[in-house]
């Protein structure tokens, strides 16, 4: 054969590491160990006994490909005959289990390859998929006898996946939502969490709450050194409303949402950089019925027996006009203030009224709000809110004791 391969992965090296051996002065090497570790170039002077070595170190095999790595090769093609070849083709393909992909920088015909002469490339693509891949290097050329030949090579390895993630949702009172983000390190060497942020959907705006303020400046919960250690796992929490066109409507955001993606970047040893993104994160948004009742003020804490206000607000979840009365009972703690019975009058589908309200407490301790109720006149349907909020009722009159 007159055209042989070669191919060669391009990774960051390693730090060198060697096994240090030590004994007492009293035994019977004496300080010979101690000399040749002095003596050995990979060691740090000064502390020889550490495995960690201040020389760096070729990658010794192929090694781990993770998703979202960028996966580097270096392609040489040479002649190692005496005569010249002609209309060299070189070409590289990726074949996944979803598509073929071509990486070859160029796909132009060289020419002519002299004897003792190559021909280099560098191929670069972005790991995206996990599982088996096959880079298939191909070359074809003419001998000077006009002979075409054509020949190839198939590399075979694994891409891994470096992170776990799980998600889950809370649904707060308010159109709130809360979604945590846990990250587990799968792989067998510490990562450098870069960047670890939540793109929102076209509906909600986003709020990250991975971040203490003190000052002008926000500290990360987790620390200056944003370090992931093999196996452990990281919680991140962030805070999405509803954009305020969105959330006068309260029919748009029910059923399945879409609440937007993670984007994740981290690095390796010595720098290398990995990217994941999560496909379009989904919540099944509560179902409110056809009336919902939430809060939009309520005091935290409330002196017994004197009057307090909240705001409720009713939003028509249905898709017909309803006509509303509201009505207010009394419980064992919780008496209203205010007629019982009243028209709201016609309130639109998606539409919503703020609603005012006046109420006392005759039982101290956290106290549980309920006893409203809302009839549609137009269906004669009666719906019972109970357990809308707890409030803490104190007694003002009560001396501390110190």
């Amino acid at each position: 054969m007159d055209i042989f391969w070669y191919l060669m992965r391009l990774t960051k090296p390693t730090l060198f590491t060697n096994m240090p051996v030590t004994c007492e002065d009293r035994d019977l090497p004496g300080d010979l160990f101690g000399r040749l570790m002095k003596e050995d170039p990979s060691t740090i002077k000064g502390a020889e006994a550490l495995m960690l070595g201040e020389m760096l170190t070729l990658p010794q095999n192929f090694g781990n490909i993770f998703l979202g790595e960028t996966f580097s090769s270096y392609i040489s093609v040479h002649n190692d005959s005496t005569q010249e070849v002609k209309d060299i083709l070189v070409k590289a393909d990726l074949q996944t289990s979803s598509q073929r992909l071509n990486l070859s920088a160029s796909n132009n015909t060289v020419t002519e390859l002299k004897p003792e002469s190559c021909i280099d490339d560098v191929i670069h693509h972005e790991v995206k998929e996990i599982g088996t891949h096959i880079l298939v290097c191909a070359v074809s050329y003419t001998t000077q006898a006009g002979e075409k030949l054509y020949f190839r090579k198939f590399f075979k390895f694994q891409v891994l996946k470096p992170l776990d993630v799980k998600t889950k949702f809370y649904n707060a009172e308010t159109d709130e939502v809360f979604l945590e983000a846990q990250i587990q390190n799968i792989t067998t060497s510490p990562m450098f969490m870069e960047k670890v942020s939540l793109e929102p959907s076209m509906m909600y705006n986003v709020t990250e709450l991975n971040t203490v303020e003190t000052g002008d400046e926000g500290t990360s919960t987790f620390g200056k050194m944003s370090y992931l250690q093999p196996m452990d796992t990281r919680q991140y929490l962030y805070c999405l409303k509803p954009k305020s066109e969105f959330a006068e409507k309260a029919g748009v955001i029910k059923g399945v949402t879409v609440i937007g993606k993670l984007d994740i970047v981290w690095k390796t040893n010595l720098g290398e950089k990995g990217r994941l993104q999560t496909s379009q994160l989904q919540r099944m948004a509560p179902g409110y019925g056809d009336v919902r009742l939430s809060l939009e003020m309520i005091p935290d804490t409330v002196n017994l027996e004197e009057p307090f206000d909240i705001t409720c607000k009713i939003t028509n979840c249905s898709e017909r006009t309803m006509d509303l009365v509201l009505e207010m009972c009394n419980t064992r703690s919780i008496h209203w203030c205010g007629v019982s019975g009243r028209q709201l009058g016609k309130v639109s589908p998606s539409a919503s009224l703020s609603l005012p309200l006046k109420l006392l407490s005759s039982v101290q301790g956290l106290q549980s709000i309920s006893g409203l109720r809302l009839t549609d006149t137009f269906l004669k349907r009666t719906y019972e809110y109970d357990d809308i909020a707890q409030v803490c009722v104190v007694c003002p009159y009560m001396s501390r004791e110190s």
